[in-house]
């Protein structure tokens, strides 16, 4: 699936046929095993699909699959994600005794459910049906499904120092309403359109309730800056919720900036233990994520816990599990830790990487020289000209090779580090700069002792 291309015509097709080839080859999964204890029917497709949320890594919204071909785009892991559902469908399509029929086109109905372009699912289901009649299907149907998920592959980046860590979340509710919908579709033997609806307002709820919690987690530190706002703001509008859900999340987040929400009128709806366990879950992976866990924010998500109903022993213990699933898959889960643009760097984060650059001066020139592809980009960078995609990966690479050499700038190869070094680049002036790319001399006999800003 390596080769795949979101944009380039076609890409669906090749992806469903393929993990429809490979389906037979590949070996049974524990997941399945487990399931097998169960006589086949929904039960046991229901049990399956637990098993394999947490099995595959997909309950944390970071598939295990992706891991080994993961090259650091957002695509990448989309692709990911689509093949670790693609394989669920075709697994419960067997636990399930589904009939036979041609697989790829039935998950292409999944995929168009979980994009909540329902007619078109339902236009799909009746040519299934009629597959002597109206086959193959047209090529509009699977254009419109692949433009869908397009939409859909590079939402939700959430900034490490700004935003929230919603992306993890969204995948895992979107992963549990898709194995409920492949459920109801295999076991029925028909496209059941009021249940698919119900369970993407579901979803939706989830999306919502975690976006709450998270906003309120942010807020409780302190009041949150304008570039915060903005950026929770727009993760928001990102998630697709319906309009009235999405209109009441907002409001909720901009009263919340001012005056923090307490965690009872928070949950005060919640009653299902999965969804509880989903709420602590996935907000102790977004503290994990963002990097800063302050004595008041880890004695927040414990609050949490203990308002959602779980012993002070099981929040621990829970901790621990989440701490061991992003050490063991970090690389897959900060895919979507990078920000979307230098312009949500805050004051604060400049100054420390202000202070840390002057510091490390001398030493950062001599990484840079001799790297002389870096400076060129550094260069072209900090004077606005646009990088390839190319260029932004080789800059990346070289500039944690360079962050490693400079152990006070190692948080440049951490989640966001290259647009931190950008924006550094353009307010430093060329400080990170070889001689030969400055506009103008400058001084450089600055206070080697002048403190940077906490964080």
């Amino acid at each position: 699936m390596d080769r795949l291309e979101l944009g380039k015509h076609g890409w669906l097709r090749t992806a469903l046929l393929e993990a429809v080839a490979q389906h037979a080859s590949i070996a049974e999964s524990n997941s399945m095993q487990l399931s097998k204890v169960l006589p086949p029917g929904r039960g046991r497709a229901r049990r399956y699909q637990r098993e394999m949320l947490r099995e595959s890594g997909l309950l944390f919204g970071s598939p295990q699959l992706a891991q080994k071909s993961l090259g650091g785009a957002e695509e990448t892991l989309f692709l990911g994600v689509l093949k670790t559902f693609a394989r669920m469908a075709l697994d419960i399509a067997e636990v399930t005794e589904a009939a036979p029929g041609p697989r790829a086109e039935q998950l292409l109905l999944l995929f168009a459910s979980l994009a909540n372009r329902l007619d078109e699912a339902a236009d799909i289901h009746r040519r299934i049906e009629r597959a002597t009649k109206q086959w193959p299907l047209p090529e509009k149907l699977w254009a419109k499904v692949e433009s869908a998920l397009e939409e859909r592959a590079v939402s939700l980046a959430a900034d490490p120092y700004y935003g929230l860590v919603l992306h993890n979340g969204s995948v895992y509710a979107d992963a549990n309403v898709f194995g409920r919908i492949a459920i109801a579709y295999f076991s029925r033997h028909t496209f059941p359109r009021e249940d698919v609806e119900r369970r993407l307002q579901f979803a939706a709820t989830q999306k919502a309730l975690l976006a709450q919690v998270l906003t309120a987690l942010v807020c409780a530190e302190r009041p949150p800056g304008f570039p915060t706002r903005r950026a929770i703001l727009r993760q928001i509008e990102d998630l697709g919720l319906p309009e009235a859900l999405a209109d009441s999340t907002r409001d909720f987040a901009r009263k919340t900036f001012d005056r923090p929400a307490s965690i009872k009128s928070i949950l005060k709806d919640v009653r299902s233990q999965d969804l509880k366990r989903f709420i602590l879950e996935q907000t102790l992976l977004a503290s994990l994520v963002d990097g800063r866990r302050s004595p008041r924010e880890i004695a927040w998500t414990r609050n949490l816990g203990n308002q959602l109903g779980f012993t002070s022993q099981k929040v621990t213990e829970i901790e621990v599990a989440v701490a061991e699933f992003y050490a063991r898959n970090r690389s897959v889960v900060d895919v979507f830790t990078l920000a979307t643009g230098a312009e949500y760097m805050g004051e604060e984060m400049v100054d420390a990487m202000s202070g840390a650059a002057r510091k490390n001066y001398q030493r950062l020139m001599k990484e840079i020289r001799k790297t002389g592809e870096l400076s060129v980009l550094l260069s072209r960078a900090a004077r606005g000209q646009k990088l390839s995609s190319a260029d932004k990966k080789l800059m990346r690479e070289q500039l944690i090779s360079v962050a490693k050499a400079v152990p006070a700038l190692a948080i440049f190869a951490a989640p966001g580090g290259l647009l931190l070094l950008l924006a550094l680049a353009k307010v430093l002036p060329f400080d990170v700069l070889p001689d030969s790319f400055k506009d103008e001399p400058h001084d450089t006999n600055q206070d080697d002792d002048e403190p940077s800003t906490s964080h």
